[in-house]
């Protein structure tokens, strides 16, 4: 078993990942960039642990 701390990290870097991206992103980038493709929902796609 992988220790709880590994996991928690694990799980805290997935949560701050799975967010929109920035409304000045799209700005920046001429709206070439619409949406966050890595977006994850917890019940659709699971991490694998």
């Amino acid at each position: 078993m992988i220790e709880r701390s590994k996991i928690k990290r694990f799980l805290a870097k997935k949560q701050k990942q799975n967010r929109p991206i920035p409304q000045w992103i799209r700005m920046k980038t001429g709206n070439k960039i619409r949406y966050n493709s890595k977006r994850r929902h917890w019940r659709r796609t699971k991490l694998g642990l």
